[in-house]
């Protein structure tokens, strides 16, 4: 998102999932930096970022950054000082603490006197027998770096916090044996980019269903896709009518009439509509059994793709950038390379040349939006003036875009 403050300032925010064992979500870390700050918010004009943040948070909104779920926010020892806390809600929000916080009576007291408020802390990169161990009695979420320490000292750490009555979140989780490794310790959530990558351990074969979901996705994005060809592949599955008729009576569309048929609720639709659509409903489709964030992720980033696409380039180039953002999912969702998950698929080669890595200006849109996500933001802008567009033209998109996978990802994945 990005949002002005006296015509001055504006800041980026972009969430990474917190999520449990079993892939659902737990809550989201809010990734932010002032565009006149540096680059972690550690500069005299702290406050001034801290009244961006909460702007931006009551500007999108905190149900749609989070879907309810608790948001993790990040803290420097100022903004702990100044109480900036009390501009956000205590029951919706986990402060987290940066390691790199010199820990003195005045941190520790300001730590007593939030969680006495009903706030919620969270230590990130605890590191044992550092001063994090005074904060200890007033923190509930403890985060511990599973990448780099030695694989020891870490299992400890988790197993001495989880007895101790800590949640205990595992960072940076990359692979499934580091997820196993974690749990087994007694992590109970974790983040990281294991959930979003395929594991590809071995070559597999698509389950028959999971096929024909992959089969339409791959029908629906033909260039020469009729609303008759659409009704008889969706009628051939319950669960894909059952979507078109729960999307079309969403608040999405609010159109106030009765939906007498699959075939009139796709033509209410529109063929546009149509491919959007049940390119989603597809996904979720092929996501049956996998991590209900994969599917939430794809819809996110397809929908930022296309408003950045409009602003590059234009409606028709947007439609065709959110079919990218979507496919750019396919590898975590099949479980398979890129160049075998989209091998069947019936793509233009500028999709096709972005989704295997080939440079260009399509390829450029897509790393500008992951870039993004990840909260790299000298990235983002680096990709967006080689592409003669605006640096907040990623944030505004994603601000949007999150409002709208809020709006209709219930329906859509439902």
């Amino acid at each position: 998102m990005s949002i002005s403050v006296d015509q001055r300032q504006s800041i980026h925010i972009a969430r990474q999932p917190i999520l449990n064992a079993a892939g659902a979500v737990f809550g989201y870390e809010l990734l932010y930096r002032a565009q006149e700050t540096d680059g972690n918010c550690e500069s005299s004009s702290d406050l001034a970022s801290a009244r961006v943040l909460t702007d931006a948070l009551l500007g999108i909104g905190l149900d749609a950054l989070t879907g309810g779920a608790p948001a993790f926010v990040n803290f420097t020892k100022q903004l702990l000082l100044d109480n900036v806390a009390a501009l956000l809600p205590a029951q919706s929000i986990v402060i987290e603490l940066h390691e790199d916080i010199v820990v003195d009576d005045q941190v520790i007291e300001a730590c007593r006197a939030l969680k006495g408020k009903g706030y919620t802390l969270a230590l990130d990169d605890y590191v044992a027998g550092s001063g994090a161990d005074a904060l200890l009695p007033y923190a509930t979420f403890v985060k511990l770096d599973v990448l780099d320490p030695p694989l020891a000292t870490w299992q400890s750490n988790a197993r001495r916090l989880s007895q101790s009555g800590l949640r205990v979140i595992a960072e940076r989780v990359e692979t499934r044996d580091i997820l196993i490794r974690a749990r087994d310790a007694g992590c109970t959530l974790f983040q990281g980019y294991y959930f979003c990558k395929p594991s590809m351990q071995n070559v597999k074969t698509l389950p028959t269903r999971r096929l024909a979901y992959l089969n339409l996705f791959s029908a629906i994005n033909q260039p020469d896709l009729t609303v008759n060809a659409v009704e008889t592949l969706v009628k051939q599955d319950v669960s894909l009518t059952m979507r078109v008729l729960r999307s079309i009576n969403s608040t999405a569309f609010a159109l106030g009439q009765p939906i007498t048929s699959v075939r009139h609720a796709l033509v209410l639709l529109g063929v546009d509509q149509v491919r959007k659509w049940a390119s989603i409903w597809a996904m979720a489709g092929l996501n049956s059994g996998g991590s209900p964030e994969v599917v939430s992720l794809a819809l996110l980033r397809a929908r930022t793709c296309e408003l950045v696409g409009q602003e590059w380039s234009g409606p028709e180039t947007g439609a065709e950038l959110f079919l990218l953002g979507m496919c750019s999912m396919l590898p975590a969702i099949l479980d398979q390379p890129m160049e075998e998950a989209i091998g069947g698929l019936q793509l233009t080669t500028a999709v096709r040349d972005a989704l295997l890595d080939k440079p260009s200006p399509t390829r450029s849109v897509l790393d500008a939006v992951i870039a993004h996500e990840q909260g790299d933001w000298d990235r983002t802008e680096q990709i967006l003036t080689a592409l003669g567009l605006a640096p907040t033209v990623v944030s505004n998109s994603y601000a949007g875009a999150l409002r709208w996978t809020r709006e209709v990802s219930s329906a859509a994945t439902a």
